[in-house]
């Protein structure tokens, strides 16, 4: 598995994901925002937590803009797989990758904490490690976490099995609880906890292992 890692001015969990990634066998690059391109033969782009640009404007909007952001929509379109995770969540929202949007925590203030997880489908190549139904840990650390959609997106999200982590207790106020969702395609995945925070004993938990094993599984196996 080949992986790239986005790092943008004010990223600050670049080198937590590529971490993951290369604990699961792959062979990671770090690739600057103003860069256009990623190496050949990339398997997956991961879009890292922080505050990409400040979050000036809003979280994830000129991130959405920087130059790398191009190559990323069109290794989406082609079929490339991409993780996005905290502030990386928030740019794939500002690129059209995933619906919704990523609004202020209802309670107006910092969430930083570990939070249960419900897995809701195993049926993509990031969640193919649990079972539906299962509860992991993984740590939130965000302000702008509320995840919003109209009932329509809603119902489609549901429709297609598109939900792929919520809440067991909402700390955001998220829409119907959700955690995380999926593309159409089922390899772009979105979520506000960070998966790459719990891989290592140190953490605090390892629940987010079998995330980064299943990628790498999947990709082998295509």
């Amino acid at each position: 598995m080949k992986a790239a890692v986005i790092v943008f001015p004010g990223s600050n969990c670049d080198r937590d994901m590529a971490v993951a990634f290369e604990r699961a066998g792959a062979s990671v690059t770090m690739v600057w925002h103003k860069d256009t391109e990623f190496p050949n033969d990339v398997d997956i782009v991961g879009v890292p937590g922080g505050f990409s640009f400040g979050d000036y404007l809003r979280c994830g909007a000129i991130a959405a803009k920087s130059p790398i952001s191009a190559s990323l929509k069109a290794h989406a379109k082609r079929g490339g797989y991409v993780l996005g995770v905290c502030n990386g969540f928030q740019v794939l929202t500002e690129t059209g990758l995933l619906p919704g949007a990523l609004m202020r925590n209802a309670n107006l203030k910092f969430i930083c904490k570990p939070v249960d997880l419900k897995v809701e489908t195993s049926r993509s190549d990031f969640t193919s490690g649990y079972n539906a139904g299962d509860v992991i840990s993984v740590p939130v650390a965000h302000h702008d976490g509320n995840y919003s959609v109209d009932d329509e997106t809603l119902a489609t999200l549901r429709g297609e099995d598109r939900i792929a982590f919520t809440y067991t207790s909402n700390p955001n106020g998220s829409t119907a609880d959700i955690a995380g969702v999926l593309s159409e395609n089922r390899r772009v995945l979105g979520m506000m906890p960070h998966p790459e925070r719990a891989v290592d004993v140190a953490h605090g938990g390892t629940d987010g292992v079998a995330m980064f094993r299943s990628l790498a599984d999947g990709l082998v196996s295509a």
